[in-house]
C-alpha cells in the first residue's frame, strides 16, 4: 500500500526565492563590480569577434530561416543580422563563446559568466529599439553593467559549494538559471513571474558534459552557452505570459532536481549575492586555452625563450612535467589522438606543447594545418601530468583562488632546467594592473578584424569613457558593431 502524497502546493524554493528577490531588488553599489564589468564588456564582445573568421562559427549565425529580418529587432554585432531576442542570444551567445577565450570561473564548479551576456544584450536590445519606435525610452548600458554583475553573481555563487561536473551535468545549466533572472528582470516581470521563470529554467533538460570528454569532445561546447542564454530568454518570455512555475521543482522527493539529477543533495552556498563573482572574475587574456592550463601555457612561453637561450630544441627533450591541481588532471590531462579543434584546446599536454615548439598560442593553432605538425604529437607523448596537493587546496581557497602550474623539463643528456612556476595567470585578479592594459590592446586587436579605423575609434573612444558609455542607449551602443 502507497504512502499518502499530499498534494498542497508547496512555497517556492528558498533557491528560487533568493534569485527572485536579488535579480529584482539588489542595488549594485560596487563601483570595482562596474569597473571590471566594463572591462568583460569589451572583452567578451572582442572574443564574439574573433569568432567571427571561422567559418565553423558563422555557419550558425543569422535567423533560423534564412533572410528573415526582425523590425526592432536585436543585431547581432560584428554580423548584418538583426533578429529575434531568442536567436539573438543564441548567435551573440555561440560567438562570444566559441573560442574558449571569454572570462572564467572556477570553483566547485567552473565556467564562463560572460556567456550570458549573450540573453543579456539581445533582450536589451530589442527592448530598446521596442520602446524609441513606440517614443519611449530605451535602456541604457548602466542597465546592461548591472544585469551582467548580477548574471556573474548568480551563477557563480551556485558554482562555489556544488560540482555540476561530478554529476555528469554540464556547467551552462547555470547560464541559463542566471541569464533566466536577469533578462525576467529586464522584461519586467513581477515577483510570482520571476520565480516561474527561474524554476523553468531548473525543470528544463539539461546538458551533459558528454561534449566535454574524450572520446566525444566536440564543437558544441563552442555553442552549448548560446544555446543556454538564448532558452533563457524564451523561457522567461513564456513566464512573461502568466504561465505557471514549479515551486519546489528542486527539493520535491523523487522528481525534483536534487533527488533526479543531484544524488539527492540539496545546493551548498558559500556566501549571500552581491558583487564578489564579477570583482574577482578571471579574464583570459594571453591565450584562447581552457583555464585550467593557463598558467601552464605562460610557463611553456618562458620555458621556450629559455631553450632558445641555451640553444636546446624541442628533440633533446626527454621528459615534461606538469605539477598541477586536481582540476586540471580531471578536465584537460589528454593522451592519444585529438581529433578536431575542440579536442585540441581542452588537452593541457597540446597547449603547452605548442607554446614549446613555436613560441605562441592562438586560436589558429589549434586548427588542423598546424595540428598535423608531427612535432607537436611527438613532444604531447613527453609530457605527463602530476598533482599537487596544495596546489588544489590554493585553487578552492576563497582568499586565494590560484590556478597554478609547475613545468619541469628534463633532456636526454640528463640535464633539466629549473622549475617554472606560475601561480595566477595574468587575468587573475591579483594581476589586474598588469594585465587591464593588455585585455584593452587584445579589444583593439578584435575590432581592427572586423571594422574600419573610424569605427574601431568610436567604439574604443566609448568604452574608455565609463561615465559615458553608462548613459548610452543600449541600440546606440549596439549600432557601433554593425556591418
Amino acid at each position: 500500500m502507497s504512502a499518502h502524497i499530499s498534494n498542497v502546493r508547496p512555497k517556492p524554493d528558498k533557491v528560487l526565492v533568493d534569485i527572485a528577490n536579488y535579480a529584482l531588488n539588489k542595488k549594485i553599489t560596487s563601483k570595482e563590480a562596474y569597473s571590471t564589468a566594463l572591462y568583460c564588456l569589451m572583452d567578451t564582445l572582442g572574443c564574439g569577434l574573433e569568432a567571427l573568421e571561422y567559418p565553423a562559427c558563422t555557419k550558425l549565425m543569422g535567423p533560423i530561416v534564412p533572410g528573415t529580418v526582425v523590425p526592432n529587432g536585436a543585431k547581432v554585432p560584428g554580423t548584418s543580422f538583426q533578429l529575434d531576442p531568442v536567436q539573438a542570444a543564441f548567435n551573440i551567445g555561440a560567438m562570444i563563446r566559441w573560442l574558449d577565450f571569454n572570462d572564467t570561473w572556477l570553483a566547485a564548479e567552473w565556467g564562463h559568466p560572460s556567456d550570458n551576456l549573450g540573453g543579456i544584450l539581445a533582450t536589451a536590445d530589442w527592448l530598446s529599439r521596442v520602446a524609441v519606435a513606440s517614443g519611449k525610452k530605451p535602456l541604457l548600458m548602466r542597465d546592461v553593467l548591472t544585469a551582467m554583475i548580477k548574471a556573474h553573481e548568480i551563477q557563480g555563487c551556485l558554482a562555489l559549494e556544488n560540482s555540476f561536473n561530478k554529476v555528469g551535468l554540464d556547467h551552462v545549466v547555470l547560464v541559463k538559471v542566471a541569464s533566466t533572472a536577469v533578462v525576467a528582470q529586464m522584461l519586467g516581470l513581477s515577483y510570482d513571474e520571476m520565480i516561474n521563470a527561474v524554476s523553468l529554467a531548473w525543470v528544463d533538460g539539461q546538458s551533459l558534459r558528454t561534449y566535454r570528454h574524450s572520446p566525444n569532445t566536440g564543437s558544441r561546447k563552442s555553442w552549448a552557452a548560446g544555446d543556454a542564454t538564448s532558452r533563457a530568454v524564451r523561457l522567461a518570455l513564456i513566464a512573461k505570459t502568466g504561465e505557471m512555475g514549479y515551486p519546489s521543482v528542486l527539493s520535491a522527493k523523487t522528481w525534483g532536481f536534487y533527488d533526479v539529477l543531484f544524488k539527492g543533495n540539496a545546493f551548498k552556498f558559500q556566501r549571500p549575492y552581491g558583487s564578489y563573482v564579477m570583482e574577482n572574475v578571471l579574464f583570459k587574456i594571453s591565450f584562447p586555452a581552457e583555464f585550467h592550463s593557463q598558467t601552464a601555457v605562460e610557463a611553456a612561453m618562458t620555458l621556450h625563450k629559455e631553450l632558445a637561450r641555451i640553444g636546446k630544441s624541442a628533440d633533446e627533450i626527454k621528459k615534461i612535467t606538469i605539477r598541477t591541481h586536481e582540476a586540471c588532471i580531471r578536465i584537460i590531462d589528454k593522451k592519444g589522438p585529438l581529433d578536431n579543434p575542440a579536442d585540441r584546446d581542452h588537452c593541457v599536454q597540446y597547449m603547452v606543447a605548442v607554446p614549446l615548439l613555436f613560441g605562441r598560442l592562438t586560436a589558429g593553432d589549434y586548427e588542423d594545418s598546424i595540428a598535423s605538425d608531427p612535432r607537436i604529437d611527438t613532444l604531447r607523448d613527453k609530457i605527463s601530468c602530476v598533482e599537487d596537493p596544495k596546489f588544489t587546496r590554493d585553487y578552492h581557497d576563497p582568499a586565494k583562488r590560484s590556478i597554478a602550474n609547475a613545468l619541469t623539463v628534463e633532456f636526454k643528456d640528463g640535464k633539466k632546467l629549473n622549475e617554472v612556476v606560475v601561480e595566477y595567470p595574468i587575468g587573475h585578479k591579483r594581476r589586474r594592473k598588469e594585465g587591464m592594459p593588455v585585455l584593452v590592446e587584445k579589444f583593439k586587436t578584435n575590432l581592427a578584424r572586423k571594422f574600419p579605423a573610424k569605427q574601431q575609434k568610436a567604439i574604443l573612444d566609448l568604452c574608455m569613457n565609463p561615465s559615458k558609455l553608462e548613459k548610452t542607449p543600449v541600440n546606440e551602443f549596439v549600432d557601433l558593431f554593425a556591418i
